[in-house]
């Protein structure tokens, strides 16, 4: 053989030998990699397991304060004002005199009645003297029947001007009182419309001031007959129970936010609905002793609705959002897979929401891991305190020191 010839031969056997090597490489290597991808495991997700727990029911409702008790001054007799006795934004107690009228005219009005009086009065005697001895002759015919009963007349005359007067002397006495406009109830006086030298007028429609009764205060706020009626419908059926101690108490939220330090209590609903909002008004007292609330401020009632004595809450990160908006969760079942519920949710509580329908007592209820797994695959579930044991960061921070909130 030639030589040339011998070494083609050699090569070509390397080359067929080094073929059949990479082949038998690369079917072990897809070999290994099937069973590396067989053998993986499956994802680990915290979950929490849902049970039922009883929860007090609140809803935030919009009002505004108004005073317990609301005096508008008015004078009941026509005059001059002489002097005002009372400082502007003071508090005021019930019969503290706040203007005086000039009393001179309704002084002339008594004095004139009580002179009449004593006219009347003084002649009393001598006409019913008269009256006397005029029926005593009427007896002997001395003298006519009509002499007796002129007589007779004058005495009843007489009799009927002092009840005249006395009624004179009563009313220019009431009118004389009406001088000194006075305050019907206690609290805090406004401005005053007029100053000394006004005429004002009886019962004129513009009060010469207001007082206030700052100390309770009553809030009013509207509610939803909406609202109303799905109450009705959740105490019907059993979910909601209104008979607990504190029912009545109500919690306040100022305009900056700031919780009011003392509750109030719940006075009534009313029974007529609002045509132009479709809403029914509470009141609500509240006790005012540092005069914190002022009438007419804007403020958020935290009313009771109700305990649910089997409320089903879920962390808020658990429960996603489809493009609808409707809310999802992702459920693991008795078998490790992953399953998908849609939820119905009715409000926040906390960092939690309270589910209406869509879960169930025992149900475990991925926290986190979600964006790992998918509905239909297998998973490791691990209780959310197992999950944050095993998490350093978590452990590491639980060690640290809290300190108070600043």
């Amino acid at each position: 053989m030639h030589p040339r010839n011998s070494d083609y031969s050699i090569l070509l056997a390397m080359t067929i030998a080094f073929s059949v090597m990479l082949g038998s490489l690369l079917i072990a290597g897809c070999d290994g990699g099937t069973k590396t991808s067989q053998q993986r495991p499956a994802p680990e997700v915290a979950v929490v397991t849902i049970q039922p727990q009883e929860v007090v029911l609140t809803t935030e409702l919009p009002g505004r304060t108004a005073a317990f008790r609301v005096a508008e001054i008015r004078p009941q007799a026509n005059g001059l004002i002489e002097k005002r006795m009372f400082t502007e934004g003071s508090d005021v107690t019930a019969g503290q005199t706040l203007y005086r009228i000039d009393a001179a005219p309704f002084q002339a009005v008594l004095d004139n009645a009580q002179a009449a009086l004593n006219r009347s009065e003084a002649n009393l005697n001598t006409i019913r003297l008269r009256a006397e001895r005029v029926k005593e002759l009427l007896v002997d015919k001395a003298v006519s029947q009509q002499d007796y009963d002129d007589a007779a007349a004058a005495l009843k005359q007489t009799e009927a001007d002092i009840q005249y007067w006395k009624a004179m002397m009563n009313s220019a006495r009431i009118n004389l009182g009406y001088c000194r406009v006075n305050a019907p109830i206690s609290g805090r006086i406004g401005r005053s419309t007029v100053t000394e030298g006004a005429i004002v007028t009886a019962y004129q429609p513009m009060p010469l001031a207001t007082i206030q009764q700052l100390d309770p205060m009553y809030v009013d706020v509207p509610q939803s007959t909406t609202d109303l009626l799905r109450l009705r419908n959740l105490l019907k059926s059993g979910k909601l129970d209104q008979n607990g101690p504190s029912q009545k108490k109500v919690g306040l939220l100022l305009a900056d936010g700031t919780t009011y330090p003392w509750k109030g209590t719940l006075q009534f609903r009313d029974v007529t609905v609002e045509q132009t909002t479709g809403t029914v008004a509470l009141r609500i007292v509240f006790p005012n002793p540092e005069n914190i609330l002022l009438p007419g401020m804007f403020v958020r009632a935290v009313v009771k609705e109700g305990v649910d004595k089997q409320a089903i809450l879920v962390p808020q990160q658990a429960v996603s959002r489809d493009p609808k908006g409707n809310p999802l969760a992702l459920v693991v079942d008795s078998q490790n897979k992953v399953e998908q519920r849609q939820l119905e949710i009715d409000r926040a509580i906390g960092n939690q929401w309270l589910v209406i329908s869509g879960l169930a007592p025992g149900d475990r209820v991925i926290v986190e891991g979600t964006l790992k797994v998918r509905p239909g695959a297998t998973v490791k579930a691990v209780s959310m305190e197992e999950s944050a044991g095993t998490n350093p960061a978590a452990e590491k921070n639980s060690k640290q020191p809290t300190g108070p909130a600043k």
